[in-house]
């Protein structure tokens, strides 16, 4: 196993961390007898990096039963994460993380995440109250390491919050087939600078670069030559980036955990030769010829008049034709519709600036109808107000008002 040092921490962690929330299962609940050889063979094969949540029901009961069973405690680093989307006042910080502590069977967590932070004004909401002064509190006392958030949102809200704390940690989705979506590449970046580590999590897209992937992309990395897999091609571009500290795995079988443990240990910052990166380029030409709008995410066309976010339109919109309408509709909601200010594709006004601005000469009005037909369902501006409403992305509520109710939530 290779590891990266957390400076601030102090502590080198494996680049290759299990995210727990796809353990096996079976019709009764967690397969507990593979869940736990899979937990005790992935410490053996030197990983030392665990993330849980609240929000994954039984998630942190089954570690902290393993943990404790097997006395692996002071063997792994344990991330879990206060579940904002059921905070209903600054009591609940207290009440969620006690009820962590009991689930998972310790004293401390290791790296403590605030879960799914998907614009600056609900960061400023939380400020209002008083989470600094709860995390302060929580890491003098030695019940929290390393104090962080897990961010779904779009890239300006993501580089604001980033910047308006002192931050431990962050983590971010990034993997390869968008470099731009949500904090992206520039997020990635700004943390690295500012010294923060960086947790990547669906390096895989939640298994869709494996099972999902558009047919040319599978012959590209067949005929590369290469004995690696869609996953492990996936893993090494997220590990070549000296910026991120590990990427989250969510493995679910042997097989999976020994074939990631192979690949890691081959795997440190620089790892993709010239030749690899030539795959990496017909791969990425390949996802670029299954998109319907050519755009090129140059920024030239924004700032929108009405803050439609253009290239995170047009990106989630190829995305639904590169893997599917779902997963489309997924990342233009996650990265522009549930932020403090919507960007999304509706708000147009057809005034013509950023037609006036693209080296490309895109239709954009026009296209900005398509991505409005494809992505807004029917009843899709109620969903997105209710969404907005949970994740906390609103006016600071009066007194006693409750911040959110939970939605379905994807990890």
């Amino acid at each position: 196993m290779l590891y990266r040092e957390d400076q601030r921490a102090g502590k080198k962690l494996s680049i290759l961390g299990f995210g727990l929330m796809r353990l096996p299962r079976n019709i009764g609940g967690f397969d507990r007898a593979r869940g736990e050889e899979l937990i005790n063979a992935a410490v053996e094969g030197g990983i030392n990096y665990f993330d849980t949540a609240y929000s994954y029901p039984g998630n942190e009961e089954f570690l902290g039963t393993v943990q404790e069973k097997y006395g692996l405690r002071d063997k792994i680093n344990i991330a879990s994460k206060l579940p904002l989307i059921i905070c209903r006042s600054p009591r609940d910080f207290d009440k969620f993380f006690s009820r962590e502590l009991v689930n998972l069977r310790t004293n401390r967590i290791d790296y403590y995440l605030l879960h799914m932070i998907t614009g600056f004004s609900q960061w400023q909401k939380l400020k209002e109250w008083g989470i600094e002064n709860w995390l302060l509190e929580k890491k003098r006392s030695g019940l929290i390491g390393q104090a962080g958030f897990s961010f779904h949102g779009a890239r300006d809200d993501f580089l604001q919050v980033l910047k308006d704390w002192d931050w431990d940690f962050c983590q971010i989705q990034y993997n390869y087939s968008d470099e731009n979506f949500q904090a992206g590449i520039t997020g990635l970046k700004a943390a690295h600078e500012r010294g923060i580590p960086v947790i990547i999590m669906e390096p895989l897209l939640g298994g869709r670069l494996v099972s999902g992937l558009p047919r040319r992309v599978r012959e590209i990395f067949a005929a590369s030559g290469k004995d690696l897999s869609p996953a492990g091609w996936g893993l090494k571009w997220v590990w070549d980036h000296p910026e991120a500290t590990l990427l989250l795995s969510g493995m679910s079988s042997r097989a999976q955990l020994e074939e990631n443990l192979a690949v890691a240990e081959t795997s440190p910052p620089g790892c993709l030769s010239p030749r690899d990166r030539e795959v990496f380029s017909r791969v990425k030409q390949a996802f670029n010829e299954a998109y319907r709008i050519r755009c090129t995410g140059c920024n030239y066309c924004m700032p929108c008049p009405q803050n439609v976010n253009i290239p995170a339109c047009f990106s989630a919109y190829n995305y639904s034709y590169a893997i599917n309408r779902a997963e489309g509709i997924k990342q233009y909601t996650m990265s522009i519709g549930i932020s403090g200010r919507p960007g999304t594709a509706s708000l147009c006004v057809a005034c013509g600036r950023c037609e006036k601005h693209c080296p490309q000469g895109l239709p954009i009005i026009d296209s900005l109808v398509q991505v409005k037909k494809r992505l807004e369902f029917p009843g899709y501006g109620l969903v997105l107000r209710g969404v907005r409403f949970w994740t906390g992305n609103r006016q600071p509520p009066a007194a006693g008002e409750g911040m959110n109710n939970p939605p379905p939530q994807d990890g």
